[in-house]
């Protein structure tokens, strides 16, 4: 798959609103004693299994998430990711296939994304009643050299995340994914209407603390697998 017109938006919160979302297994990663959680709109693009043809429905759409940094508790495997508060498509095909096979809390929108004069324009309303309402407006515009986040940065621990997790029938999974380390610029950003972030308890009623948009990039996703046991009911 290809993510493209890709911006991160991120703001620091209290951590224990979400820390006591997350399932046993994980814990949340802070940075400078705060939690930050981010609204990231891109457009999924060139998507397919591999050694398949694309499924028209399922190639090119706009995608947005929610999301916050974790890392597994097991110190013996204690690999950093991200959790998912929520993703809207635009594609009900891959809502309901990410559904099926990750267990991520996927739902329906309808969504538009323009791109002119070097500006994005993007707009997303959750139609999907498994989760509350839900709509982003925003554009922006990226200005400056491009950059890769220097290693122990602030940004490369906002970006560089190379796996997900996820609850599926009950089980803790990780979901793996590689592509080349996010080519960055910093981004101007006219955020109109984000109400994203009613499934986590928290409200984002300041500006975003980061903005950064990323040239477009290709990734190969493998299909999750279980971490550790089966998690009980009353977890």
């Amino acid at each position: 798959m290809r993510w493209q017109d890709l911006l991160f938006l991120h703001w620091p919160v209290d951590p224990a609103p979400l820390r006591a979302q997350l399932p046993p297994g994980l814990e949340l990663e802070t940075w400078q004693g705060r939690a930050w959680l981010g609204v990231v709109p891109f457009v999924m693009a060139r998507t397919r299994f591999r050694r398949l043809p694309p499924v028209p429905t399922t190639r090119t759409f706009p995608e947005l998430n929610v999301r916050t940094y974790v890392r597994q508790a097991d110190p013996a495997d204690p690999r950093r990711g991200v959790w998912f508060f929520s993703l809207d498509a635009a594609s009900r095909l891959a809502v309901e296939g990410a559904r099926l096979g990750f267990g991520l809390p996927y739902f329906a929108a309808t969504m538009r994304v323009d791109v002119a004069h070097g500006e994005v324009g993007y707009r997303s309303e959750r139609q999907d009643r498994r989760g509350p309402p839900a709509s982003f407006v925003a554009s922006w515009r990226p200005h400056g050299d491009p950059f890769e986040a220097a290693a122990g940065s602030f940004e490369q621990f906002l970006v560089e995340r190379y796996c997900l997790y996820a609850v599926r029938r009950g089980r803790l999974v990780v979901g793996e994914i590689a592509h080349r380390p996010w080519q960055l610029r910093c981004a101007e950003v006219r955020l109109q209407t984000c109400a994203m972030t009613r499934l986590c308890g928290v409200e984002l009623a300041a500006p975003p603390a980061s903005a950064l948009a990323a040239a477009p990039l290709d990734v190969a996703a493998w299909s999750a697998t279980p971490v550790g046991g089966r998690l009980r009911p009353s977890e």
